[in-house]
């Protein structure tokens, strides 16, 4: 009974923001109570609201603050110099209606460094400015992913009276699960499941989201720890090679019995080791020398060779050019010819038709004149019987 019941007196904080399952008090609701709820749902969903997309918030996330709950009369002055006891202030925005220019009753502040900032977050909660009790929490816009503010149905507290709770933030955090958890329903809808084993007591204080390590921290520590181990497992593998030489074990070694020997075998040792490392040295050097040798005679011999294929290159374009000019210059006088008899036959075409036009006029005139001729002819005889009668 003890553990049950201390598992219900105990709370938990959301990681990560899910409009239903904020709006429910133990986080395992499944379906939206009320229309706010459901328009932040359908706004996360869609994507509607870009939490980086306010001009306005400047600054390092990190070591910002929001603070609630302030009073309507309350100044930028008035919550600077409150807010100033716990750190340095950097920047101070205190949100205004675009409007009147009335405060909203909610500020960001931030400061120099993080400590200072968590400094703040854990002492100036429930503090009083101009009698009036604040909360503070950390920046959830830019910190919680899937975050959507109140004004979009979403956010974080709320006041009984309205009958918009929402649950999960550090003012009214989840409760433990009051009855059994739909995991198939939670999965399917893309909600978060309820914490096993890390539930707290309203006592204790949350922590705020510590900035991570990136990539290329995690890649130059990674190179670092590689560095350190070859450069440990080499100096392990001198030592046992310098044991091997001069026949020590690992009982010598830690029985120092063997720095008693002779000064003269010391001698004879480090000479024959100096030996051995300026013969070793030359013949790397000698190494060096015949592979730069070869490199060069290799690339002399790389670039003589591209020398000769450009030549060559060069002279088969120069070629296929002519080549080309010649059938160029063959193509066009072909179509030149062409072209002119092309002409020549329009000419003789247009000719032969003006000829035959005018022919075909005067043969027509020609038979007009010889018919109006006719018709006179015939009225001259009429007349003169006409006459002859009378």
């Amino acid at each position: 009974m003890s553990r049950n019941s201390s598992k219900l007196n105990s709370v938990f904080y959301a990681a990560s923001y899910h409009p239903i399952q904020a709006g429910s008090i133990d986080g395992t609701d499944v379906l939206p109570h009320d229309n706010a709820v459901y328009r932040a749902h359908l706004c996360s969903s869609a994507g509607l609201y870009d939490p980086f997309g306010d001009p306005k918030a400047v600054g390092d996330p990190y070591c910002t603050l929001f603070v609630g709950r302030l009073s309507h009369f309350t100044s930028e002055d008035t919550l600077r110099k409150a807010m100033s006891k716990y750190g340095r202030v950097k920047n101070l925005r205190l949100v205004r209606h675009i409007v009147t220019g009335a405060s909203r009753g909610y500020a960001f502040v931030e400061y120099e460094t993080e400590r200072e900032m968590r400094r703040a977050y854990k002492d100036a909660h429930h503090s009083f400015i101009d009698d009036s009790e604040i909360i503070v929490d950390y920046n959830r816009q830019q910190l919680m992913p899937g975050w959507i503010p109140r004004r979009l149905g979403g956010g974080l507290g709320g006041k009984k009276e309205s009958g918009q709770l929402r649950f999960g933030g550090r003012e009214r955090p989840f409760r433990a699960p009051l009855r059994p958890i739909p995991l198939d329903d939670l999965k399917r809808l893309g909600i978060p499941p309820p914490p096993e084993g890390r539930y707290m007591s309203r006592s204790e204080v949350p922590s705020p989201p510590r900035r991570g390590q990136g990539l290329l921290d995690k890649e130059e520590g990674s190179h670092r720890s590689s560095r350190n181990r070859e450069a440990h497992t080499h100096k392990k593998n001198s030592k046992e090679r310098e044991d091997r030489m001069h026949g020590r074990s690992p009982e010598d070694v830690l029985d120092h019995s063997y720095y008693r020997g002779s000064e003269e075998e010391h001698r004879h040792d480090r000479r024959r080791h100096k030996d051995k490392e300026f013969s070793n040295r030359k013949s790397s050097m000698e190494l060096e020398e015949k592979y730069h040798y070869r490199s060069s005679v290799e690339k002399e011999e790389a670039v003589r060779s591209s020398l000769d294929g450009e030549d060559r290159s060069h002279k088969r374009s120069s070629i296929d050019d002519d080549e080309r000019v010649k059938k160029r210059s063959k193509r066009s006088s072909s179509e030149r010819e062409d072209h002119k008899e092309r002409d020549f036959s329009d000419r003789e075409e247009r000719h032969h038709k003006s000829r035959s036009r005018d022919e075909r006029e005067r043969s027509y005139k020609h038979d007009k004149h010889r018919e109006r001729s006719h018709q006179r002819e015939g009225k001259r005889s009429i007349s003169r019987e006409y006459a002859s009668n009378y």
